[in-house]
């Protein structure tokens, strides 16, 4: 396993971010999957508040407790789930962070959060406000760095001329190479790391029959899978890898976020991580499948 910076700190994280989105409360093998990751080299978790309505982090708590400074836990704030349980309602507001955060820590069986990121967010936010509820946590030594997890071009630009961010986490893939536009120059420019999800596309890129995604007809992301398929048997390497590796060649991106409900899919993607993918690999690859721009959020 491979390690990388997280923006100008000297924390460093996996190159695989487990992403703990899938285990459940009461998954029996939840305690040996995180056990086996841990033994892979992974030593970054990623959960958030809204999972589970809060279940995933208690979950995640319990389970890394025992290892707790040997790991860099990962979890986000902003969906506010309501008393009656009908829904949730987007909430960016400082009296809310510093409220949640109280919950959150206590959930993950902590007394600090190693990444505390805003999720989601819009140009319309409070922006200045919700960065100052980061800046007091921060001081009050409560989480140690801060970042947000937005795929808007023009949200990502404010938190960068404004704050003190460590990180974006941003879906990127093969199928959604949008960020290369002026996202991920932006980001590597300033020395904020990308956290990247959805570089399996779903698992379209891999096993899954294909459907319209941002751009690509269903026919398209069928036909770069077949392709990739192709590359990788010609190269002797997973396509997994390729797809992951792709993710982890360009600016700014240092680590992939990984959702992770089986041993099976732990292995894969550990087994993808530690092969030697050949640059030749990776210029076939990016040939296949042509970058599109995003229409909204400029």
């Amino acid at each position: 396993m491979k390690y990388h910076f997280l923006g100008t700190t000297t924390e460093q994280l996996s190159q695989i971010g487990f992403g703990c989105m899938s285990l459940k409360p009461g998954q029996t093998s939840a305690a040996s999957i995180i056990d086996a990751a841990l033994d892979g080299g992974i030593n970054y978790f990623d959960t958030a508040d809204f999972y589970e309505q809060g279940a995933n982090e208690e979950l995640i708590g319990r389970l890394l407790k025992p290892h707790r400074n040997q790991v860099f836990i990962a979890t986000k704030v902003g969906n506010q789930w309501r008393e009656d349980g009908s829904g949730w309602d987007w909430n960016p507001r400082k009296e809310y962070i510093l409220q949640a955060v109280e919950a959150s820590l206590k959930r993950l069986n902590t007394d600090r959060i190693d990444l505390y990121q805003l999720h989601g967010g819009t140009i319309e936010d409070p922006i200045d406000e919700t960065i100052e509820a980061f800046e007091q946590l921060k001081a009050a030594g409560k989480i140690r760095y801060y970042g947000i997890s937005s795929i808007r071009p023009n949200v990502i630009r404010q938190y960068v001329e404004k704050s003190q961010i460590n990180s974006v986490m941003m879906q990127y893939s093969m199928l959604d190479r949008r960020p290369e536009e002026s996202c991920l120059p932006l980001l590597a420019a300033n020395k904020i790391t990308v956290l990247a999800r959805g570089t399996l596309a779903s698992g379209m890129l891999i096993n899954k029959a294909g459907k319209d995604y941002l751009g690509h007809t269903a026919a398209e992301v069928d036909r770069i899978r077949m392709q990739l398929t192709e590359i990788a048997n010609r190269y002797d390497v997973q396509s997994e890898a390729i797809a992951i590796h792709f993710a982890l060649s360009k600016p700014a991106i240092g680590a992939a976020v990984i959702g992770i409900r089986t041993m099976e899919q732990l292995e894969q993607a550990l087994k993808a991580i530690n092969q030697q993918v050949p640059a030749a690999a990776l210029e076939e690859a990016e040939a296949i499948a042509p970058a599109k721009t995003y229409a909204d959020h400029r």
